[in-house]
C-alpha cells in the first residue's frame, strides 16, 4: 500500500491564491495531462488534414472548384471531435462509468435505425449509413466506442460485486453478449471491415482483462466458424468475396476488384525514400487511386512524403499505442484498465488493417485510418476514445499524486 498525503498547508494555499497564482487543481491538471499522447494525436490530425487536402485539391468532381472544401470540412470535424474529447476527458469518471450502459444502448439503437426505411442509406455497397438533416453518419464507428465502454462496465461491475480484483471465466459470458448484438447488426449491413475491427477489439479486451486463456482459443475458433458460415450462406456481398479473391491473387481482376490495391501499390512505390513532394504526387493528383482521401489516404503519404513520411505516420501511431497500453497498465481500477486496453486494440488493429490494405498485405475492407482519413463519424469516435484515455490517465495520476492510493499487485499482475 502506498499512502500519499498533501503537504501544502491551507494558509500557504490561500496566500498563493491571493497572490494571483493559479489554483492547485488547475495547475495540477495541466501537469497531469499526457502530453506525449496529445502531441502524437495533434501531429496525426495535422498530417491527416494535409493529406486530405492534397488528395482533393485537384478533384473538381468532388470539390466543385473549391480546392479547400475538404480541408475545411476536415478541420471542422477535428474541431468537433476535439470538443467531444474534452468533454469525455473532463467528465467525472464515476459519471462516465454510470453512463456507459446508456451510451452502449444509444450505439445499438443507431445501428438498428439503419434498417428503418427512409432513414438508413447505402453507400459504396454497404447499407451502413444514417441520413440526418443532410448529414451522413456511420453508427458502426460509434458502436465500437459503445462496446468498449459496455464491456469494461460489465467486467468491472461483476468483479467488484464479488470482491475480486480480476476477471474469471463466468464474467466473460455477459461481456461477450455486450459485443454480440452490435456485431450481428454490423454483419447484417454488411460492413465486414468494421466487424473485423470490432472482433479484434473484443478479442484484445478479453485477453488483456485477465480472463482465462482458453477463452481466446474459443473466440478464435468461433470467429473462423462465423466467417465460413457467412461465406457459405451468401450473407457477404459478391463484391466483398471478389475483394478477398483479389487479395489472394492480385492479378485475378486488375481492372475490377484488384484495381484499388494495384493503384495503391503503384502510388506508394512512386514515393521512393523522400517522396515526390506534397501536392506533387503523379498518381494522387491524377486521381488514379479510388477513395484516396478516405480509405486509401496512406497512399498519399507514401507517394508524396516517401518512406520517410510514411514511416513518421506509423511511428506516431506506435507512440499513441504505447501511451494507451501504458495508461491501461497504470490504471488502478478494472474499468479503466479494460477500457484503455480496448482502445489500444481498436486503434492498433484498425491502423494495421488500413495500412495493410494499402500495401496489399490485408484485404480491402473499407476501414478509415483513425485520425487521418476524411470523415466525421470516424473522427468523432476516434477523438472520444482519446478523451477516454486522457480521463483514465488523469484519474490515475490524480490518485497517485493526492490523497490515499491503494495499489494491488493482484489486480495488476493479470493484465
Amino acid at each position: 500500500m502506498t499512502v500519499t498525503l498533501p503537504l501544502r498547508s491551507p494558509r500557504r494555499a490561500s496566500a498563493a491564491r491571493a497572490a494571483g497564482a493559479p489554483s492547485r487543481p488547475a495547475a495540477a491538471l495541466w501537469r497531469r495531462l499526457d502530453w506525449v499522447l496529445l502531441a502524437a494525436v495533434t501531429a496525426l490530425l495535422a498530417i491527416g488534414a494535409l493529406l486530405v487536402w492534397s488528395a482533393t485539391v485537384h478533384r473538381v468532381d468532388l470539390t466543385g472548384g473549391d480546392s479547400t472544401a475538404f480541408l475545411r470540412k476536415q478541420v471542422v470535424n477535428a474541431g468537433i471531435g476535439a470538443a467531444l474529447a474534452a468533454v469525455v476527458a473532463a467528465t467525472d469518471h464515476r459519471w462516465l462509468r454510470l453512463w456507459a450502459p446508456v451510451l452502449y444502448g444509444l450505439s445499438v439503437l443507431g445501428l438498428a435505425l439503419i434498417f428503418v426505411p427512409g432513414v438508413g442509406a447505402t453507400l459504396n455497397g454497404s447499407h451502413s449509413w444514417l441520413l440526418v438533416g443532410g448529414l451522413s453518419l456511420q453508427p458502426a464507428e460509434l458502436a465500437k466506442f459503445g462496446v468498449v465502454l459496455g464491456m469494461a462496465f460489465v467486467l468491472a461491475e461483476r468483479a467488484e460485486a464479488h470482491l475480486r480484483h480480476g476477471v474469471n471465466a463466468v464474467d466473460v459470458v455477459p461481456a461477450l453478449l455486450i459485443a454480440v448484438v452490435p456485431a450481428v447488426l454490423i454483419l447484417a449491413q454488411p460492413d465486414l471491415g468494421t466487424l473485423m475491427v470490432l472482433s479484434a477489439t473484443v478479442f484484445g479486451v478479453v485477453g488483456l482483462s485477465g480472463a482465462p486463456r482458453r477463452w481466446l482459443f474459443g473466440l478464435a475458433v468461433a470467429g473462423a466458424v462465423v466467417v465460413v458460415a457467412a461465406v457459405q450462406s451468401g450473407l457477404l456481398a459478391s463484391y466483398q468475396l471478389l475483394r478477398f479473391a483479389a487479395f489472394t491473387d492480385p492479378s485475378l481482376d486488375p481492372r475490377g476488384a484488384g484495381y484499388n490495391t494495384q493503384q495503391a501499390r503503384i502510388a506508394i512505390g512512386n514515393g521512393g525514400i523522400t517522396g515526390q513532394g506534397l501536392f506533387e504526387g503523379t498518381q494522387t493528383q491524377a486521381g488514379f487511386v479510388p477513395e484516396q482521401y478516405t480509405d486509401f489516404v496512406f497512399t498519399v503519404a507514401g507517394e508524396e512524403l516517401g518512406l520517410v513520411g510514411a514511416a513518421a505516420v506509423v511511428a506516431l501511431f506506435a507512440l499513441l499505442l504505447w501511451r494507451a497500453l501504458r495508461i491501461a497498465r497504470d490504471a488502478d481500477d478494472l474499468f479503466g484498465r479494460v477500457a484503455a486496453a480496448g482502445i489500444a486494440c481498436w486503434f492498433g488493429f484498425q491502423t494495421f488493417q488500413n495500412i495493410g490494405m494499402c500495401l496489399g498485405i490485408m484485404p480491402v475492407t473499407g476501414v478509415p485510418l483513425p485520425l487521418v482519413s476524411y470523415g466525421g463519424t470516424s473522427m468523432f469516435a476516434s477523438l472520444m476514445e482519446v478523451g477516454l484515455l486522457l480521463n483514465i490517465h488523469l484519474r490515475t495520476a490524480g490518485r497517485s499524486g493526492h490523497g490515499v492510493v491503494v495499489r494491488s499487485r493482484v489486480a495488476r499482475s493479470r493484465f
